[in-house]
């Protein structure tokens, strides 16, 4: 994070040599005489100089440099906004995408106002965290969404699952409830609950008696040597080395999970309707980007 500069807010020392003594005995006065000319080219000068000093104080930051800052998550996100970054420079934009490591601190640099926006989190997650911390963000776009696989780990095929097989899941609840709805929707076990709350608890049929282990969201990927299969959300499947092309099955693009997960474009409420976060909202969907999600991620990442 940037530290920003320290005003003193002190006065510099004024030069001596521009104190005037004040006239009295023995001194002189000098007089001038001006001209209209003079006194019209004066007021002229006053006058500009007065709107240009206007001008710098009455606007805003970035409105002068038209410097957009985002933050965002490495991958897919920022990998994203550079695709952005030629519509962006088309409208007159400069993005600067600052890259966060964690999904805490993106939201507490744009409440701070370090950031213009962020870009790594789906609605679910940003309700949670104005829930949470009393923070005042607000998605302004959806932009795309990363589908749950089903990823082969020592078992190649979900046929050839075998009794008391070992799945791992998310143990966070919102992900650990698209993974059982994943492992439902092919027919390996039923749930009393079908919300995005459900766990494992909620299981009520389980034919193959599957083991259902819940590991941290980023251990999943490592877990595949030690489990039969694993759900694995798509941004950790794909800083893993995996493509949902591979996996035994994928989210339905018209599933509960796919539209409630969507990621979104995030600003402070009341930026809403600031000119430059409109058009990079627009850029995020539009065509050309659309496609590049399409070609880059090969289903591992979808526009919505």
């Amino acid at each position: 994070m940037r530290a920003a500069g320290k005003k003193t807010g002190l006065m510099p020392d004024r030069d001596p040599a521009l104190k005037l003594s004040q006239p009295g005995a023995g001194c002189m006065r000098r007089t001038h005489t001006y001209t209209l000319g003079d006194i019209f080219m004066r007021k002229s000068f006053l006058a500009l100089a007065a709107l240009c000093l206007g001008l710098a104080v009455a606007s805003p930051a970035h409105a002068a440099d038209k410097v957009v800052r985002v933050g965002a998550s490495p991958t897919p996100h920022a990998e994203i906004l550079r695709a952005c970054e030629p519509i962006m420079k088309d409208k007159g934009y400069t993005l600067e995408i600052v890259e966060y490591a964690d999904y805490v601190q993106p939201n507490v640099a744009l409440e701070s106002g370090e950031l213009d926006a962020n870009y790594f989190q789906h609605k679910p997650y940003l309700d949670d965290f104005n829930a949470q911390k009393g923070t005042h963000l607000e998605a302004i776009a959806f932009v795309h969404y990363e589908p749950f696989g089903i990823y082969a780990g020592r078992t190649k095929s979900l046929k050839d699952l075998k009794k008391g097989a070992i799945v791992s899941v998310p143990n966070d609840t919102t992900n650990e409830a698209r993974g059982l709805l994943l492992l439902e929707a092919n027919g390996l076990i039923k749930l009393k609950n079908r919300s995005l709350s459900a766990t494992r608890l909620d299981i009520t049929e389980n034919p193959l008696n599957l083991k259902i282990e819940e590991l941290e969201a980023a251990q999943l990927v490592r877990s595949l040597p030690d489990v039969d299969i694993s759900t694995i959300n798509g941004n950790y499947a794909l800083l893993g080395g995996l493509n949902a092309a591979d996996a035994l099955a994928v989210e339905a693009s018209d599933s509960e999970a796919a539209n409630a997960y969507a990621n979104v474009l995030v600003v402070r409420k009341g930026d809403e309707n600031r000119p430059e976060l409109k058009a990079l909202a627009e850029a995020l969907k539009s065509k050309p980007v659309q496609e590049f999600m399409l070609k880059t991620y090969r289903g591992a990442v979808l526009p919505k």
